[in-house]
C-alpha cells in the first residue's frame, strides 16, 4: 500500500535519529515542483488550488507524489483522463484514482473525453484531453503535466522535421497558464525511479510501443539512432535548443507588440507603411497576433508570409483568403481583415 505522500514519516538513519535523505530521483522531482511552483511567473495564482493531470504512467504518478509531499498550504486536485481508446481504459483510470487518493489528492476525479476530429488519433486525443482538463481545472489554479525533458525532445524533433517554424520548435513551456510542466529539465528515467523508490505501480500504455504513430517512431527509432550517430546527448541539446528559442521568441514577441501598437489604426487595421520599418520576423508575428485577435482560427506560415507580401511588395490594393472565411486586403495603405457573408 503507497503511504500518503504528505504523511510520510522521516526514516531514521540507525545512529542520532537523523532522516534519511530520500532517493536521488524522489528529490528531483520534487525539487522540480518545488522550483516551478515558488517561480516569480507562478506567484500570482499561489493560493489557488493545483490540479494534476494523471495517466496513470510513471511520468505523472511521480508527478503526483512530488505535488503532494511539496504542496501542503493548498489543495491537490488530481484529474485522470479516460479517452476511452483502449479496452479496459476505465479499469486503468480508476487504478490511477485510486493511486491518486492514496498519495493524499484531493478531489480526485475521472473525466470522461470524446476522441475525434481531424488529425489523426493522436492529435484528437490531445485536443480531447486538454478540453477536458480546462473544462475540469480549479478556478485560477493551475494544472501540472508531466511531460519530461524526452517529450520535448521528440515536440522539438517533431517541429524540425516538419519546418513548423520556431514557435513549434521552441518546444513546450514549463509555465503556459493553466499548464505548468515541472519535469522538462528531468529525463523520462528519473520519473521510473522515483516511482519504483515511493513503491507506485504505473501504467504501461500499450500505444507508447506501437508503431503506428508518430511520436512512438520518433522515441524508438529517429531519436535512438540520432543518439548513436551523434555519440549520446541529443535529448539534452535538443531542449537546450527549445529553451533558447523560447527566450527568442519571447523577445520577438515584445517587439512584435510594440509594432502592432504602432501601426494599428482606429478602424482596427494595420498601417502598412508603419508596419514596414520593422524587421520580417517582427512584422509576420505582429500580424500574427492582429489576424488571431480579429478571430482567424488558424494562421499557417504560409498566410503570413502572403500576409507580408501584401505589407512590403502589395502596391495598391490586393486581398488574401484566410481560414474561417475571413480575407485579408490591402487598401488606401492599410491592412483590413473581413469576415466575408
Amino acid at each position: 500500500m503507497i503511504t500518503s505522500a504528505r504523511e510520510a514519516p522521516a526514516r531514521p538513519n540507525g545512529r542520532d535519529n537523523v532522516p534519511v535523505p530520500p532517493p536521488a530521483a524522489v528529490s528531483a522531482v520534487r525539487s522540480a515542483v518545488r522550483r516551478l511552483l515558488g517561480s516569480a511567473e507562478a506567484a500570482s495564482r499561489a493560493a489557488a488550488p493545483v490540479a494534476v493531470a494523471c495517466s496513470g504512467g510513471a511520468d505523472s504518478l511521480a508527478l503526483a507524489a512530488a505535488t503532494a509531499h511539496v504542496v501542503r498550504n493548498r489543495p491537490v486536485h488530481g484529474l485522470v483522463v479516460d479517452h476511452g481508446l483502449q479496452e479496459g481504459s476505465a479499469a486503468v483510470a480508476a487504478r490511477a484514482a485510486e493511486q491518486l487518493d492514496q498519495l493524499g489528492l484531493s478531489p480526485v476525479r475521472i473525466l470522461t473525453a470524446s476522441v475525434s476530429g481531424p488529425g489523426g488519433t493522436e492529435a484528437a486525443a490531445r485536443r480531447a484531453r486538454y478540453a477536458a482538463l480546462e473544462a475540469a481545472r480549479p478556478e485560477d489554479g493551475l494544472v501540472l503535466l508531466g511531460h519530461t525533458r524526452d517529450d520535448q525532445a521528440e515536440t522539438v524533433l517533431l517541429g524540425l522535421g516538419r519546418g513548423s517554424g520556431p514557435r513549434s520548435i521552441a518546444g513546450m513551456r514549463p509555465l503556459d497558464p493553466p499548464w505548468a510542466r515541472p519535469f522538462l529539465d528531468l529525463p523520462r528515467a528519473t520519473t521510473l525511479a522515483a516511482c519504483s523508490d515511493l513503491g507506485l505501480r504505473p501504467w504501461h500504455d500499450p500505444h507508447n510501443t506501437d508503431g503506428r504513430f508518430t511520436r512512438v517512431r520518433l522515441r524508438t527509432e529517429a531519436l535512438p539512432l540520432l543518439e548513436d550517430v551523434l555519440q549520446g546527448g541529443v535529448a539534452a541539446a535538443l531542449a537546450r535548443t527549445a529553451a533558447q528559442l523560447r527566450d527568442d521568441s519571447e523577445a520577438l514577441d515584445h517587439f512584435a507588440a510594440r509594432a502592432l501598437a504602432a501601426a494599428s489604426t482606429l478602424e482596427k487595421a494595420l498601417d502598412v507603411r508603419e508596419l514596414g520599418r520593422e524587421p520580417a520576423a517582427v512584422r509576420r508575428r505582429a500580424v500574427r497576433r492582429w489576424l488571431l485577435d480579429a478571430g482567424v482560427p488558424e494562421v499557417s506560415d504560409e498566410h503570413l508570409r502572403a500576409a507580408d507580401d501584401l505589407v512590403v511588395n502589395g502596391r495598391g490594393r490586393g486581398s488574401h483568403r484566410l481560414p474561417g472565411n475571413f480575407v485579408l486586403r490591402r487598401t488606401h495603405g492599410t491592412l483590413l481583415v473581413e469576415a466575408e457573408g
